[in-house]
């Protein structure tokens, strides 16, 4: 096989080795406009887990590179003047001018050919004559450029600022300081990678960098100001520059990484922000599994197919993960509110990638710390002897409810009622879940009036005999579960009404028995669904008091909390959305004439409900849709609802139109609870993939929510608090049905 490879980075150099590791009859040429030794940048960060993967892909180049790694262990914080450490990390830096040259060295050993100063030809001319051509180009690369539809490349530049710099400073851990000035709030990404060097990445706001008048290019301005801003950061060393210009961040995705025999390879194809380190590492791995693919290989394109079939998870985790640390970095001024220990653990827990108890393995005195400081904030006492609780297991009080701990059983439709009356099925669910352990347990989406129902299976409080069945599942809960309190989401499906069950058909149109919906403005859900009806003023005014009554009715049911459903484009979210709300009167337009209406019943119900009695609202924070609500119009709508009397925002994502692209991932919607709990300054619940004890704790321990919701975690195992509970080394007492189980829980 014929492979030429376009760039000489660690990615290209990294194929070649592997390449002719495999097989020396493979003829490899790399392409490299530069010489190898002019690279920009200076230094590279890998973690423990990568060098493994390193070693095990070329133990030759690894013990190259083992031999010059500057290691530590430690990530320091410093904010407001306090530095707060976490140890245990297991971290690397290598120069990137010496990793590029060992990995030359071993390259050319190998006997790839290195054409450096060398433009490599056209992509169609070395497909001519090579059977693979492989576009290791970086973050700029011309060939993905020229190939942009092929690829379904795009590239996101972030709004923040940075510069990389390097400096003499000897620095003993990871380490990040935030420095506040006249001009704005300044990062800094610090450590060694070698002997008196370190790499040293200052990041602020683009406003922040336009106050302080600094140019992209200048580097002696840059210099100078950045010393005498980190002066006790540098304690006496001096900056340098290496083509030290202002940047903005770049994330590049592409939906397909090769086209014929043409792939792409490293930041080519995906970036990573530099915050997490990865851009070297993904592109190193890219290198492992594209050789992998290749050996043998007899259909080149099939081979690049699996390839990309292969590393497309990890990758996308990685992106995942960067995406939430960048965001993070961009809005680093939003946690001014947090004490400098719980500003280093969100810091620390950033990307989710680290769980609490993973960075409990790596530093339990640290980790010990935060549970202390959180339960003490809880008024938690602490007992002696004993390990304070994980932060899922503090009490939370809204209003008058005081709930024994922060795990909430997320609504979730049945589709199982008769005429609305929930049964014996919404009894076992329930009572199950509330006997589980959880603090709260929420009803389904229970409707305000049978036109309001999604399906013909849908639950509803709009008659007495739904009240008595309601009364009864709260009844058993008061007896069984004393510790649980029960709520009831209300809403009104809207033009997502008269459908199928869900099992029969998600969001399909009923075949017969339809009844007739209406929306904001008459926009159906898909074409085959009804066209609902624009809401009038009567219509209006008649949801109102049906919403009105249901609170009445479910203060007679006895439940604990009310939630008012505004997200998933359901009634009251069908005005609030831009994508639904077309209307043309005082209801649509603006922000502040689509929350009109939804701010009336709000308003309405939280006059209804007991004051002592607390009220959420769930909100959908994006539509996952360009033209839809943005980041900072969801915060405003928490603003709005919160002067409306809402105590605590359940904050979900998306669901108001079907051709929505949402980000899916672990505790993918997290981030939108954090933004709105630090901006609008208000309670949030978190939901979204939220599976594990150890997610529930570093969201809360982090700050970025107060309550977390989880469904499929609680159709897996309705006694989910129960076990995290004990598995963290905090029983909680069974039910006296189940009194054997706490005698087995004292004995093991």
């Amino acid at each position: 096989m014929k492979v030429a490879i376009i760039g000489g980075g660690p990615g290209g150099l990294y194929l070649a080795i592997l390449l002719r590791r495999a097989n020396p009859a493979t003829q490899v040429v790399i392409y490299e406009r530069n010489r190898i030794e002019d690279t920009f940048g200076f230094g590279v960060v890998l973690s423990d887990a990568t060098e493994g993967i390193l070693a095990e892909a070329d133990d030759v180049t690894h013990a190259a590179m083992s031999a010059v790694l500057h290691r530590w262990g430690d990530i320091d914080v410093h904010i407001n003047g306090e530095c707060i450490t976490s140890g245990g990390h297991g971290f690397s830096g290598i120069s990137r001018k010496v990793l590029l040259e060992i990995l030359c060295d071993r390259a050319r050993a190998l006997g790839a050919e290195l054409r450096e100063l060398t433009e490599a030809p056209p992509v169609e001319a070395l497909l001519a004559s090579h059977d693979l051509v492989v576009a290791a180009d970086g973050v700029n690369s011309a060939v993905r450029e020229a190939r942009k539809a092929a690829f379904g490349a795009s590239v996101d530049l972030r709004p923040n600022r940075f510069v990389w710099l390097g400096t003499s400073r000897p620095f003993p851990s990871f380490f990040f300081s935030f420095r506040q000035n006249a001009h704005g709030l300044w990062r800094v990404h610090a450590y060694q990678y070698a002997e008196g060097e370190s790499t040293f990445i200052v990041e602020t706001t683009e406003a922040a960098w336009q106050a302080a008048g600094l140019k992209e290019n200048d580097e002696a301005a840059t210099i100078a100001y950045c010393e005498a801003l980190f002066t006790q950061e540098l304690e006496g060393h001096r900056l340098v520059a290496n083509r030290s210009i202002w940047r903005q961040f770049p994330t590049v995705r592409c939906d397909r990484w090769s086209d014929g025999r043409l792939v792409l390879l490293g930041d080519a194809a995906h970036t990573a922000h530099f915050s997490v380190g990865s851009g070297t590492k993904l592109a190193m791995e890219d290198a492992i599994e594209l050789s992998r693919v290749l050996q043998g290989a007899t259909d080149v394109a099939a081979a690049l197919a699996m390839y990309e079939e292969q590393r497309r998870p990890g990758v996308a985790s990685v992106q995942r993960a960067a995406q939430a640390s960048l965001e993070w970095f961009e809005a680093t001024e939003r946690y001014d509110d947090l004490q400098p220990l719980q500003f280093a653990y969100s810091l620390l827990t950033r990307s989710l990638r680290i769980t609490h108890e993973n960075l409990r393995t790596r530093d339990p005195a640290f980790v010990e710390r935060v549970e202390r400081w959180y339960a003490d904030k809880a008024g938690v006492a602490p007992v002696p002897g004993r390990r304070s609780p994980p932060p899922f297991l503090t009490p939370f009080k809204l209003r008058d409810l005081l709930l024994t701990n922060r795990v909430v059983v997320s609504p979730m439709c049945q589709y199982s009622a008769v005429d609305g009356v929930p049964n014996d099925w919404h009894l076992q669910h329930l009572a199950s879940r509330a006997v589980g352990g959880a603090g709260l347990v929420m009803t389904e989406m229970t409707d305000v009036s049978a036109e309001g129902r999604i399906t013909p299976g849908c639950t509803g409080i709009y008659n007495g005999a739904q009240v008595a069945a309601w009364r009864r599942i709260v009844d058993f809960v008061r007896a069984h579960a004393p510790d649980t309190r029960i709520g009831m989401q209300l809403g009104h499906a809207g033009r997502k009404a008269a459908t199928k069950l869900m099992w029969e058909g998600d969001n399909e149109p009923l075949p017969t028995g339809a009844w007739p919906i209406m929306s904001a403005s008459a926009v159906p859900w898909k074409k085959e669904n009804q066209v609902p009806r624009a809401m009038t003023r009567g219509d209006m005014d008649r949801v109102h008091d049906e919403f009105v009554g249901a609170v009445g009715r479910a203060v007679e049911a006895g439940f604990d909390l009310i939630e008012v459903h505004l997200a998933h484009g359901y009634l009251l979210a069908s005005f609030i959305s831009p994508l639904t709300n077309r209307r043309t009167d005082e209801y649509g337009g603006s922000l502040a004439n689509r929350m009109r209406f939804p701010l009336e019943v709000l308003r309405a119900v939280r006059a209804a409900w007991p004051a002592e009695r607390p009220l959420t609202a769930r909100v959908s924070a994006t539509d996952w849709h360009p033209d839809g609500l943005t980041g900072a119009e969801s915060v405003e709508v928490a603003r709005l609802i919160g002067a409306a009397g809402v105590d605590a925002v359940d904050v979900s994502a998306g669901q108001t139109v079907p051709d929505q692209r949402p980000i899916y991932g672990r505790a993918f919607q997290t981030p939108f609870a954090d933004r709105i709990r630090h901006e609008a300054g208000m309670a949030t619940m978190a939901v979204g993939n939220i599976q594990s004890h150890e997610d529930v704790n570093a969201i809360l321990a982090a700050g970025r929510a107060d309550l977390v919701l989880m469904a499929r975690a609680h159709l897996w195992d309705p006694y989910w608090t129960r076990h995290a509970a004990y598995a963290l080394g905090h029983p909680m007492q069974w039910p006296p049905q189940y009194e054997s189980l706490d005698n087995y829980n004292a004995r093991i």
